[in-house]
């Protein structure tokens, strides 16, 4: 049984693993639960795993989908390619929706932490009609962050411009001490150590440290500064936003705590927006999972909030 096997059977009782193929990629998607659906999308250098408190709690009410978000964990990681990324949000989500669709659910609450919250919004930006519920946990949308940039930021969040350095200067110099980086990313930055469950961490150690996986993060980062905020461009000056309710957490001991005006520059990409600044640095769930799991819950508990089944 491989570390991920057993992380599954001890941190996700109950649930289900199982490989789906979405236009002949593999991913890995981990179920369970019942009543409506709700998909969770993990952050780096993470796996689905890092949902493993609240989905246990959440899943006496919703049918929880947790994959492994393109490049991470067991699921597919395409490679560099030179004139192409493939790490777009807005080709991450479509891949999540086709998830979904295979699934047999055509509308759905969504969670996102961290990279799976920057696929979520744009999921939810692309194909309204498809999430009735949306929640964002510590981050600003790409353009957001570039525009607002400062020393301070350049400082403390010092990985957003070295993994978005050309190909392979990042991925190389990565690679000389995956475990080392991995680790120093998966600290928070913070005085303030994250507990991890001794499994999820050695999963997601041993998931994130290969040179597939490394090269994945990097293209990720790429594309934000290179795609994703141009994408975001697009759409201020379109006017798009977000209509369905929109629930935005972030750790107020975090860098997004600290250096944006998160409400602001929120209330400026949803029609419906509601906020809940968490007592934590950025790994919300796993940091204060109790914290994150009432709040969820005030936000999913009015009549609307599940949407239909299917």
């Amino acid at each position: 049984m491989t570390i991920f096997e057993r992380a599954d059977a001890s941190l996700l009782p109950g649930f289900t693993r199982r490989f789906i193929d979405i236009a002949g990629r593999r991913l890995l998607v981990v179920t369970g639960g019942k009543g409506p659906p709700l998909l969770m999308l993990h952050g780096d250098p993470q796996t689905h795993l890092c949902w493993h408190h609240l989905a246990l709690k959440l899943a006496d009410r919703f049918s929880i989908v947790l994959p492994d978000i393109r490049g991470r964990g067991e699921s597919h990681k395409p490679g560099h390619s030179e004139g192409r990324n493939a790490y777009s949000k807005r080709e991450m989500a479509a891949e999540q929706l086709a998830v979904m669709r295979f699934l047999g659910h055509d509308s759905f609450v969504l969670v996102g932490h961290d990279r799976g919250a920057r696929v979520a919004r744009r999921l939810a930006l692309d194909n309204p009609g498809a999430v009735t519920r949306l929640v964002v946990m510590d981050i600003v949308p790409a353009l957001d962050f570039y525009e607002n940039s400062n020393a301070a930021i350049a400082q403390d969040y010092f990985y957003f411009s070295f993994l978005t350095q050309d190909y392979p200067i990042p991925d190389r110099l990565i690679a000389g001490d995956p475990d080392a980086f991995l680790r120093l990313i998966l600290s928070g930055l913070s005085d303030r150590p994250v507990r991890y469950h001794d499994l999820a961490l050695q999963a997601y150690l041993t998931a994130n440290a290969t040179p597939a996986a490394v090269t994945a993060m990097c293209e990720c980062f790429r594309a934000g500064y290179h795609i994703d905020r141009l994408h975001d461009r697009a759409d201020r000056a379109a006017g798009r936003r977000i209509a369905c309710p929109t629930l935005v957490m972030w750790g107020e001991r975090g860098v997004v705590g600290r250096h944006f005006d998160v409400e602001r520059i929120w209330s400026g990409w949803c029609d419906q927006p509601r906020f809940a600044p968490m007592p934590s640095g950025h790994f919300i769930p796993e940091e204060v999972p109790d914290h994150a799991l009432a709040a969820l819950n005030g936000f999913l508990a009015t009549p609307d909030a599940h949407g239909p089944t299917g």
